[in-house]
C-alpha cells in the first residue's frame, strides 16, 4: 500500500511533516494552505517588532541549519524567509494547494478513507489526514461589552492593519502578552499617547540578542561545528527554563530574582511603575518574556499604564472600573489566541460518526498529542499537551514528524487504518494530567488552561523526555477493518 496523505497547513509543523514523509519515500501528499504562501504564524504576524523569543540557532530545523541568521533572536521577515527557503529546498511547494481552506474531514467506515472537505465545495479522498494548524493561529478577542461600538480603527496584533497611520494618534493597547511586549516599544515613539491596559503583568528578563556579523556568517559556514555549538548552548539554556519550572525551584527562584532586578532597574525612571508591572503569581505560570525595550517604553511621558478592570467600550474609547473613560482613536488587541480550541473551526468526524468536538467536550487530549482513539489515521502536529513552557516547539515538531514517518511506514506495510487503543491513550492522558496537576502552570489562569482549569496545551516535562518517550510502537495501535 502507498498511502495518500493530506497535510493541513504549511507552517513549521506542516513542512516538518511533509519533509519527514518525503524522506521515507512517500510522495502522494497534498498540502492544503488557506493563504497564498507558506509560513503559518510567521506569515500572519507582521506587527512592528515581531520576532521569536527563542534563539534562531535552536528555533530552526536540526536538519537545516541556517548560518546566515541576521540576529540571534531573529525578526519575522528572516524567519519567514527561512521557511520559504526550506519549502523550496525540500520540494514542498509542488504538493501545496494555496488559497484552499479545509472546512472538515470525515472518516468512512466502509472504505477506510478520509474525505477532506474544502471551502470551494470540492472534496478529496485520502488515507491519512495530518492537521498542522498550530495552537496559536486563531486570534482571540475578549467579550467586553460595547466592543463592536467603537467608532475608531481597531485590529488584533496578529492581523495588523498597516494602512492605519498611528502617528500622533491616541492608541489603546489591550493586553500585555508576548506580542504587545514586542510592538509597544516600536509604536510608542510615534503615537501621540499610548494607554496600555494590563490585566496581568508578565515576568520580563533580559534579552541577550546580538546581530550576527559577516564574520559570524563566514565562520558558521566554514566551520558548521560552531553553529552546532551555538544551537547546543541555547538548547541547554531554554531547556534549563523547563527544568526550572518542572524540577528545580531554586533555579526558578534565581530566574525570578533576575527578573525583579531587571524590571526594577528598567522602570526606575517612572516612580510607581514597577509596582504596577511586577507580577503577583509564581514565575513560569505564564509565559516569561524577553525584552530590553518594553519597560523603558512604558516610562516615557506619552505612555500610561492602566491596571483597572475594563468595564466596557464606547464609541469614543475604553471605560475602566475607576469610572474613567479613556478616549482613544485606535484600539489594538494584544489578547492572544484561542489556544485550547484545537483544530477549530474544522468539523472532524471519526468512526461511527463520532465528532471530534464531542470527544473533546471536556478538553482536548491525544496520545503524545498526535493520535486520538476512534479517529484512525488522523495525525495531529502540535496537538494537545505538546507545547513547551521554555524550549523550542520546532524540537517537538521534529519528534512528531519522526513518529509520523514510522506511523505511515507501518500503515503502508499493513494496508489497513490504524487507531490508537483507547486504554493506551486514556492511561497516557491520566498520567499527563496528573503530572500537570501540581505543576507551576496550575497556579494561575493563562492561555495554557481551559476555563475549568484543565491544562490542554503544555507538556509537563522536559523536551528531551518528550523526544525519548514519543516513539511509535505498533502495540499501542489496533487495525480497523474496513
Amino acid at each position: 500500500m502507498k498511502p495518500s496523505i493530506a497535510v493541513i497547513g504549511s507552517g513549521f509543523g506542516g513542512l516538518a511533516a511533509v519533509i519527514a514523509l518525503k524522506k521515507r519515500g512517500f510522495d502522494d501528499i497534498v498540502v492544503f494552505e488557506k493563504a497564498d504562501e507558506v509560513g503559518g504564524v510567521w506569515r500572519e504576524n507582521t506587527y512592528p517588532g515581531a520576532a521569536c523569543d527563542v534563539p534562531s540557532p535552536f528555533y530552526s530545523y536540526s536538519f537545516e541549519p541556517n548560518p546566515r541568521w541576521p540576529h540571534r533572536f531573529s525578526r519575522q521577515p528572516a524567519i519567514l524567509d527561512y521557511i520559504r527557503d526550506v519549502a523550496d529546498k525540500y520540494d514542498v511547494r509542488r504538493h501545496i494547494r494555496f488559497g484552499t481552506e479545509v472546512t472538515g474531514a470525515a472518516f468512512d467506515d466502509t472504505t477506510g478513507k478520509w474525505t477532506v472537505r474544502l471551502d470551494s465545495g470540492d472534496s478529496v479522498e485520502v488515507d491519512v489526514v495530518v492537521p498542522a494548524v498550530g495552537q496559536l493561529s486563531r486570534p482571540a478577542l475578549p467579550a467586553i461589552e460595547g466592543r463592536e461600538t467603537f467608532a475608531g480603527n481597531t485590529f488584533h496584533s496578529a492581523e495588523w492593519n498597516h494602512d492605519i497611520d498611528l502617528t500622533g494618534k491616541r492608541v489603546a493597547v489591550i493586553g500585555t502578552g508576548a506580542s504587545a511586549v514586542q510592538f509597544v516599544p516600536e509604536i510608542q515613539p510615534r503615537v501621540g499617547k499610548l494607554t496600555l491596559f494590563q490585566r496581568t503583568a508578565p515576568y520580563i528578563v533580559p534579552r541577550p540578542d546580538r546581530e550576527f556579523s559577516d564574520l559570524h556568517h563566514r565562520v558558521f559556514e566554514k566551520l558548521p561545528v560552531t553553529e552546532l555549538a551555538e544551537r547546543g548552548t541555547w538548547y541547554s539554556v531554554v531547556e534549563g527554563l523547563s527544568l526550572a519550572w518542572v524540577y528545580a525551584k531554586p533555579l526558578a527562584a534565581t530566574i525570578r530574582a533576575i527578573s525583579k532586578w531587571h524590571m526594577r532597574r528598567q522602570t526606575a525612571a517612572k516612580p510607581g511603575l514597577f509596582e504596577q508591572v511586577w507580577p503577583d503569581y509564581p514565575i513560569g505560570c505564564k509565559r516569561m518574556l524577553f525584552s530590553d525595550s518594553y519597560l523603558p517604553a512604558l516610562t516615557q511621558p506619552n505612555v500610561e499604564v492602566s491596571t483597572d478592570k475594563i468595564t466596557g467600550i464606547t464609541p469614543a474609547g475604553v471605560c475602566t472600573a475607576d469610572g474613567r473613560e479613556h478616549e482613544v482613536d485606535v484600539i489594538i488587541w494584544g489578547t492572544g489566541f484561542k489556544s485550547t480550541e484545537f483544530l477549530a473551526p474544522m468539523a472532524i468526524t471519526g468512526t461511527g460518526g463520532l465528532e471530534l468536538d464531542q470527544e473533546w467536550r471536556t478538553g482536548a487530549h491525544a496520545y503524545y498529542g498526535m493520535t486520538v482513539p476512534r479517529f484512525p489515521n488522523l495525525f495531529i502536529m502540535y496537538g494537545p499537551n505538546t507545547n513547551t513552557g521554555g524550549g523550542s516547539i520546532i524540537y517537538f515538531l521534529e519528534a512528531q514528524a519522526e513518529y509520523l514517518g514510522d506511523y505511515v511506514a507501518h500503515l503502508a506495510a499493513t494496508g489497513a487504518p490504524l487507531t490508537v487503543r483507547p486504554e493506551v491513550e486514556q492511561a497516557y492522558d491520566a498520567r499527563i494530567q496528573d503530572q500537570l496537576t501540581d505543576s507551576v502552570w496550575s497556579r494561575c489562569s493563562s492561555w495554557y488552561r481551559q476555563a475549568d482549569g484543565r491544562i490542554t496545551t503544555n507538556w509537563p516535562l522536559l523536551g528531551i523526555q518528550y523526544k525519548k518517550q514519543a516513539r511509535f510502537d505498533a502495540a499501542d495501535y489496533e487495525v480497523i477493518s474496513a
